[in-house]
């Protein structure tokens, strides 16, 4: 049985909008769809706890009924786990499975674009998390899949993963590198540079990115892929790519030291608050 696609719901928009989102890609990919709730399960809809269901608030078991309604030949399961959603989510999800969040949920801040479960979640998980948020400009609707990478830390799992994504979805890969090449006639230490001296030092950094990517183009010949270097910071460079992207995906480095620690960094954070597209977080070692 392949490992579900599992998405925190609690009756909010973000969260109903990263239902649809993950039910999508659960029946796109043949996996089941697990809703999770977890805390307060709240008073139950008429008829439920007759039925022996766990007491789920109304608002989850509309979403589910939706899904089941548009998506019928989908798996899908609904429950109710007691407890810290941030931890249920992290174990649900399990180290092969796909998390899907909402970017916040009830009771949260309006001005935080992302909630302190989603990240919490985010900084802890040791699987992909997707992170959906209501309204954003690109909402998925994009053609691209986008690809935050850095060549000298070329990372297997996260490279795959926006791989995969983009062969699933006949998309193309855009894979930006931030890299600051000269773009003036001077260095920051007042060396010169002629225009072809700027080209040549650009297209060896292009190079380097184009040989990271090799070993995946070859497992992937039906993916096309566009490597760019881009003049911006990473996190800028990305906000404004997922513009047009389906989905933008970063990576995450596990803690060596203290493994059960969370850890975001910079780029991530900045993207998943910003992105105007779904974001996928990938761990890695």
């Amino acid at each position: 049985m392949p490992d579900a696609v599992v998405v925190g719901v609690d009756g909010s928009e973000p969260s109903t909008a990263a239902a649809e989102w993950a039910a999508q890609e659960a029946y796109r990919s043949g996996r089941p769809l697990r809703l999770l709730h977890a805390g307060d399960a709240g008073s139950p809809a008429p008829g439920e706890a007759d039925r022996g269901d766990e007491p789920l608030p109304p608002s989850v078991l509309a979403t589910r009924d939706h899904i089941a309604s548009v998506l019928p030949g989908l798996e899908l399961t609904c429950e109710h786990v007691p407890g810290s959603p941030a931890d249920a989510l992290v174990a649900a999800g399990g180290r092969n499975g796909l998390l899907v969040l909402g970017s916040r949920g009830l009771g949260g801040f309006a001005g935080l674009l992302v909630g302190s479960v989603s990240l919490r979640v985010v900084g802890h998980a040791n699987c992909p998390v997707v992170v959906v948020r209501a309204g954003a400009d690109g909402q998925g609707g994009g053609e691209d899949v986008v690809l935050g990478l850095d060549s000298d830390q070329a990372c297997p799992d996260v490279i795959a993963f926006a791989f995969e994504q983009a062969a699933a979805r006949g998309a193309t890969l855009r894979v930006l590198e931030s890299r600051k090449v000269p773009a003036g006639p001077y260095s920051a230490e007042g060396v010169v540079y002629q225009p072809e001296v700027r080209e040549a030092l650009e297209a060896g950094e292009l190079m380097r990115l184009q040989e990271a990517l090799a070993p995946w183009r070859e497992k992937h010949p039906e993916v096309r892929v566009q490597a760019e270097l881009a003049a911006w910071s990473a996190g800028r460079a990305l906000v404004e790519a997922s513009r047009s992207a389906r989905l933008t995906v970063v990576g995450r480095r596990r803690p060596r030291l203290h493994p059960a620690a969370p850890w975001l960094g910079s780029v991530a954070h900045a993207v998943l608050h910003h992105a105007h597209s779904p974001v996928a977080v990938v761990p890695h070692d």
